[in-house]
């Protein structure tokens, strides 16, 4: 057996089920949305997140402040441009770039 990819590793649970479901969907957006009960616009904005995490899990900052601040980001725990700015800020006091 091979060993599970870091992105889906570092999924939730919730969102490996949601894969599942859209995945079994056929990829069928609309179906996933009736499967849910919500609305397209709400899955469709789901997927996208999901694919920011899996963007952010493949492309793994070195520095573990930083890979938290983009997670924050993205589980809209913290909007993205006050992520920016402290991902910009802790640069600087590290001498980054």
């Amino acid at each position: 057996m091979e060993n599970i990819p870091i992105w889906l590793a570092d999924l939730e649970d919730e969102d490996a089920a949601f894969i599942k479901k859209f995945v079994l969907a056929s990829g069928s957006l609309k179906e996933v949305a009736a499967l849910y009960g919500v609305s397209y616009p709400t899955v469709r904005l789901r997927l996208d997140r999901l694919i920011q995490k899996i963007k952010i899990s493949e492309t793994a900052e070195a520095d573990p402040y930083v890979s938290l601040v983009k997670r924050l980001a993205v589980d809209d725990k913290l909007d993205f441009d006050t992520a920016k700015i402290l991902i910009g800020e802790y640069r600087k006091t590290k001498g980054g770039t």
